[in-house]
């Protein structure tokens, strides 16, 4: 597979650039929406240690 040429790198980092500047201002809505929002840590513990519970089962059952 042959490398880009010059032209087509500038074009791809010009759209990843725009990508960025076109997703930024939801980004930084939704950063400010996080910081109000309340801390729920167990929503994300107790999946998460389900998860690696199973994963320990499986490796046993192997």
């Amino acid at each position: 597979m042959n490398p880009l040429p010059t032209w087509e790198k500038l074009l791809l980092g010009v759209l990843a650039l725009l990508v960025i500047l076109w997703v930024f201002p939801g980004i930084k809505a939704l950063m400010a929406q996080a910081q109000d929002a309340p801390r729920d840590w167990q929503s994300l513990i107790f999946p998460l240690l389900a998860v690696i519970a199973f994963v320990i089962l499986l490796i046993f059952l192997v």
